[in-house]
């Protein structure tokens, strides 16, 4: 398994995401320029220039027209996928977090951080066919309680949101309304990703308390743990196998103390149903801060704090191997 590093960016990753038929691979960092790459070979296409601060997270339209990016220069912008175009600004008073596309995608829905005494919100806004008639305005703003709102993601056919937040905590709102239909505190420490399944049936949180969760996403029932022993940044669901593979390792504060080895800076595959590590692959000299599967599941990408992208083709030996 030889991996195609990318080098795009001088900051530490923040999320890495691929487009719907994982052609394209969009990577956002600590750095003010979101980068897009060819899936196929690591070719960079371009950056998205604009941002004046830290790009959270991202998403792309289901036809990769658009692009979605949420910042900490209390920005959300909407880019032109293709050409690098900005078509639009949501200008908000607060750091933005998270950002998500509803069903159908005529709705967004993005996070703010709390500042200057302001509390942790989610924001929706309509999308309008033509940019030229877009608004900044909410159609509904929902006040969170104490602490990040980490990700965000449309369920049950746009008529619920779930939130994944500091302290472990997941929320569900209903989407009209505003009101909180469940909370439920899954872990012990904060929620740093959540990843959806591909048909939405269930999906995946990654926690500093060393284990990631397999959730079910109507009741918040645990249905599996994966036990690491080091701090979960991330984690992805594999499309096509029962597989889960984890990123993280040590803090970055301590990494200057110890050896790549020790750090557990490798990506770790563990089975989905039995829980077990069967495989791990090494690379980063950093803790890893977002992980990808490719939408086919022949490849999976990571994003580290050392400000390495690496796309890593899955060889033939992991299609053909059975694991247990």
């Amino acid at each position: 398994m030889r991996p195609y590093l990318l080098k795009g960016h001088e900051r530490p990753l923040t999320q890495v995401k691929y487009n719907r038929e994982g052609d394209l691979l969009v990577s956002c960092a600590k750095n003010l320029n979101p980068c897009l790459w060819w899936a196929e070979n690591g070719m960079r296409l371009g950056t998205y220039e604009g941002h004046n601060g830290a790009v959270w997270s991202c998403d792309i339209s289901v036809d990769s027209s658009r692009l979605y990016t949420a910042s900490a220069d209390q920005t959300v912008r909407m880019w032109q996928l293709n050409t690098g175009k900005q078509l639009h600004c949501f200008q908000q008073q607060e750091p933005c977090r998270a950002v998500s596309l509803s069903v159908g995608e005529g709705m967004l829905a993005f996070t703010t951080d709390a500042f200057m005494g302001t509390q942790p919100m989610i924001h929706i806004v309509k999308l309008e066919q033509d940019v030229e008639d877009q608004s900044s305005k909410d159609i509904l703003s929902i006040e969170c309680p104490k602490g990040r709102v980490t990700r965000v993601f449309w369920t049950e056919l746009n008529r619920c949101m779930i939130t994944s937040h500091d302290g472990g905590w997941l929320r569900k709102w209903d989407s009209e309304t505003g009101k909180l239909l469940l909370e439920k505190q899954v872990h012990t420490d904060a929620i740093q990703d959540m990843q959806m399944s591909h048909d939405g049936s269930h999906a995946i949180t990654a926690s500093l308390d060393k284990t990631a969760k397999l959730i079910e996403p109507t009741t918040f029932e645990v249905l599996k743990t994966y036990n690491t022993g080091r701090l979960v940044q991330s984690a992805a669901l594999s499309p096509i196998y029962d597989h889960v593979v984890l990123g993280g390792g040590q803090d970055a504060s301590s990494v200057t103390t110890t050896s790549a080895k020790a750090g557990g800076f490798e990506a770790r595959f563990f089975h989905k149903i039995f829980t077990e590590e069967f495989g791990n692959v090494r690379g980063h000299f950093g803790p890893i801060n977002s992980v990808a599967f490719n939408p086919d599941g022949r490849s999976f990408t990571t994003g580290g704090e050392d400000g390495y992208v690496r796309m890593h083709p899955l060889d033939m030996d992991y299609h053909t191997t059975k694991y247990f």
